[in-house]
């Protein structure tokens, strides 16, 4: 069921009233019905997936939870009549089986997640090398299984570190799993913001309603005025890179920037539109990441949820790690400096690693992983140069013209290396962006080029307004979220902000018949 979808909206509107209709004790019970609905529809197989991810992280938890009470317990008993050594040992006992449970639950999961992202990529490696009859499929692009197996692992991983207590009730944490906005691209949340707000009673709100609405009708604008529309031309750069190249990549990666950004954002704007319009709050996962002055700050304000997660539960773990400390001692041979770094850098590469694996299972999004990785390094090192550059010439680096161009020139980085995300190959990926400093095509780029590129002259000047829309709201949100300052200005005023949203999605949007909704990008993820 996709949000852009009469099917999703006609869901919603059959939802909201029922949910609120209903006595508040029973509304989690009926959104958890609500999920289940949303998650069949979009296979049976994937729902027996998620249930297995439920029952298995419920049991782990449930299991290290008791185990904590068992070693509380048991130590209080021991105080008197053993000693300390004996304690000890004790609470190692307990340790080994928390952590034998947790790393039961973790290869479960996390091995249903590569097979079904990874299993068609190893058939193909099999066929190539064995000659036998390719297997897998890429099931995991219909189910969100990344988003939800990350965010209810994460509830795992909280509970073993005794920073929430274990759920005690199954369909609680069913419903935490299965919240159905958070299944098509996120945000990876956590059980300790979202799961209460999921299970508490909910009063209905007009102007929560109308909040929500302005918040989902932008994201649909987004998505079908802009993104929809520019994806096209970026597929068919995409999918002849012997064709398109030298400044046609300039081109690709300038609107595949804003088709990514409109769609993602868009789809983020749905969600937690949806999640306000029942009372849930869902985390923001951007920040108006273009206009971040450096890569690092980029990826502060871009996936923020994703980041977190990694941050949380892989970086800040590993850096400091024991195999992490013993690597930095053994390496102070080499300088102080040397030794402090050996473990950011590792854990760092590694996290930026696990973080392209996660995108996807082609090579190329390994290299971007580990390409993003070492320019964030990069950058660190040269901080010292930026730092008496910036005290050499304190009047230019303070200029909002140098400001601009840090924002550019940031933007044309991370656009460099998301040409990865539009090839099958490191190969043709290179080559195309290299090609941009060897072939000079400007005319064949205007002469009737992007004309071939499925799209009119209308279609651009739409897309362009519509970038050029986003823009200026970004700017004007520089100040503070626009909605309150809409909704401040009374209802007539808010309903006519809305009625524009949708005229204009009705007027220039991509949808109906003969026309093929696209899955928004990041759900391939």
């Amino acid at each position: 069921m996709l949000f852009p979808s009469w099917a999703f909206l006609l869901f919603l509107a059959v939802l909201v009233p029922v949910y609120y209709l209903v006595p508040k004790r029973i509304q989690w019970i009926v959104l958890l019905l609500a999920n289940g609905v949303f998650v069949c529809f979009a296979g049976l197989l994937g729902a027996v997936f998620m249930a297995v991810t439920i029952v298995t992280v419920y049991a782990a938890s449930r299991g290290i939870d008791t185990l904590f009470i068992s070693q509380r317990d048991t130590l209080a008993a021991m105080k008197a009549t053993h000693t300390k050594e004996e304690r000890k040992k004790e609470r190692l006992r307990f340790e080994k089986k928390r952590r034998g449970i947790l790393v039961a639950c973790l290869v479960v999961n996390f091995g249903i997640l590569f097979a079904l992202k990874y299993g068609a990529m190893l058939g193909r490696l099999s066929a190539g090398l064995f000659g036998t009859k390719a297997f897998g499929q890429d099931l995991a692009l219909t189910m969100g299984i990344s988003f939800y197996t990350f965010s209810t692992v994460g509830y795992l991983l909280d509970v073993y570190r005794e920073t929430i207590p274990a759920e005690k009730n199954p369909l609680k944490l069913a419903l935490f799993t299965s919240f159905f906005p958070l299944l098509v691209q996120g945000p990876i949340t956590r059980f300790e913001t979202a799961g209460k707000a999921l299970t508490e009673p909910h009063t209905f709100s007009g102007e929560r309603f109308l909040s929500a609405s302005l918040r989902i009708a932008w994201g649909y604008w987004k998505k079908l005025i802009v993104a929809d529309r520019l994806l096209v031309a970026v597929r068919a750069l995409c999918a002849k890179p012997d064709v398109y190249r030298g400044d046609f990549i300039l081109v690709e990666m300038l609107l595949y920037a804003a088709c990514l950004y409109a769609d993602f954002t868009g789809g983020i704007d749905i969600t937690i539109g949806v999640g306000e319009m029942l009372g849930v709050p869902i985390e923001e996962n951007f920040n108006r990441p273009y206009f971040s002055k450096s890569i690092s700050e980029y990826w502060r304000r871009w996936h923020i949820t994703l980041g977190e997660w990694f941050k949380r539960y892989v970086y800040y773990p590993l850096s400091v790690s024991k195999p992490m400390r013993a690597l930095s001692k053994g390496t102070r041979r080499f300088g102080v400096g040397v030794s402090r770094r050996v473990p950011v850098y590792l854990a760092t590469l590694l996290v930026w690693a696990l973080t392209g694996a996660w995108h996807g299972s082609n090579l190329t999004f390994l290299v971007w992983g580990l390409l993003n990785g070492a320019v964030i390094l990069l950058s660190e090192e040269l901080k010292p140069l930026y730092a008496r550059f910036h005290a050499r010439f304190p009047r230019l680096t303070e200029s909002a013209f140098y400001r601009g161009f840090t924002v550019i020139r940031t933007v044309l980085l991370l656009s460099s290396l998301r040409i990865l995300d539009c090839y099958g190959t490191v190969k043709d990926a290179f080559s195309s962006f290299f090609s941009m400093f060897t072939t000079w095509n400007w005319g064949a780029v205007f002469r009737g080029g992007v004309q071939s590129l499925g799209l009119s002259y209308f279609d651009y000047a739409v897309a362009f307004s519509g970038v050029l829309a986003m823009f200026a709201l970004s700017m004007v949100q520089r100040s503070g979220a626009i909605r309150p300052r809409i909704l401040k200005r009374g209802t007539v005023f808010s309903v006519c902000v809305l009625l524009v949203l949708i005229g204009t999605i009705l007027i220039f949007g991509r949808y109906g018949f003969g026309f093929d909704a696209s899955q928004f990008i990041y759900n391939r993820f």
